[in-house]
């Protein structure tokens, strides 16, 4: 089999593909861990596809939770590693809520977190998106800007550890197959106006940063509570039709 050439140089090739990123989607330039001003919203209609998230839990449960995050964010890393499992053991698992996972690469300031969104990406075509998804916040210090130039290979090496068909990942990887619906989740997020990262939607409520577990807990909470009196409220109105007076 004739073997698929790649860039010469990945670095450049990586910082390109950031660039067309910004055009597409009208970066907000900011870190993950400071609030700055962003960027105008850009027309991104005929770019990115249509925003669809990764679900981890029941997609029907009360609440619905998206978060909207960079790879290489620290804030991020620190919330996935920290905070994330007792979220998914005692909520999500729980079936109180199910959780969405948008990308939000902040590509101006994190040169290596397309890479990484385009790695769980590919890893999501072989049904292991979050065990990438966590791979990756694990090992963030070792491939993140400061640390390489060259994130693939360490990628790579994941893909390797995760069990998955090496070939098919990184046909996709290289083949950037899914840079738009990666930047669809991000057109997602400035159509929420999301400003920082990770910035979570709980219920009806948009809370940004690395929120505790107790935190995240009282906003699910919330959020139940607020689905439950709507659905009584809309009962009362269903029951009182056809009552004549």
């Amino acid at each position: 089999m004739v073997r698929q050439q790649r860039p010469a140089n990945t670095k450049w090739f990586y910082l390109g593909l950031g660039i067309v990123a910004v055009v597409g989607v009208g970066l907000i330039a900011r870190t993950a861990s400071h609030d700055s001003a962003a960027s105008a919203v850009t027309d991104v209609k005929a770019t990115p596809a249509q925003a669809e998230g990764y679900l981890l839990g029941n997609p029907n449960a009360p609440v619905q939770v998206m978060e909207f995050a960079d790879f290489e964010c620290p804030a991020c890393g620190q919330f996935a590693t920290v905070t994330e499992p007792d979220v998914r053991k005692r909520i999500v698992d729980a079936g109180l809520a199910s959780y969405r996972f948008f990308d939000f690469p902040l590509v101006e300031v994190h040169k290596n977190t397309l890479p990484a969104s385009n790695a769980a990406a590919c890893a999501a075509d072989q049904g292991k998106f979050w065990e990438m998804h966590d791979r990756l916040y694990y090992g963030q210090p070792d491939w993140n800007t400061e640390a390489t130039g060259n994130p693939k290979k360490i990628f790579l090496q994941y893909a390797k550890e995760l069990g998955l068909d090496v070939g098919a990942w990184e046909k996709c990887f290289d083949e950037q197959r899914h840079l738009s619906r990666i930047l669809g989740n991000r057109a997602e997020g400035e159509r929420r106006q999301v400003r920082s990262t990770p910035t979570f939607v709980i219920g009806t409520k948009m809370i940004p940063g690395a929120i505790s577990y107790d935190q995240f807990k009282a906003y699910v909470d919330s959020a139940a509570q607020q689905v439950a009196a709507h659905g009584a409220a809309r009962a009362d109105s269903q029951s009182g039709k056809g009552v004549t007076q």
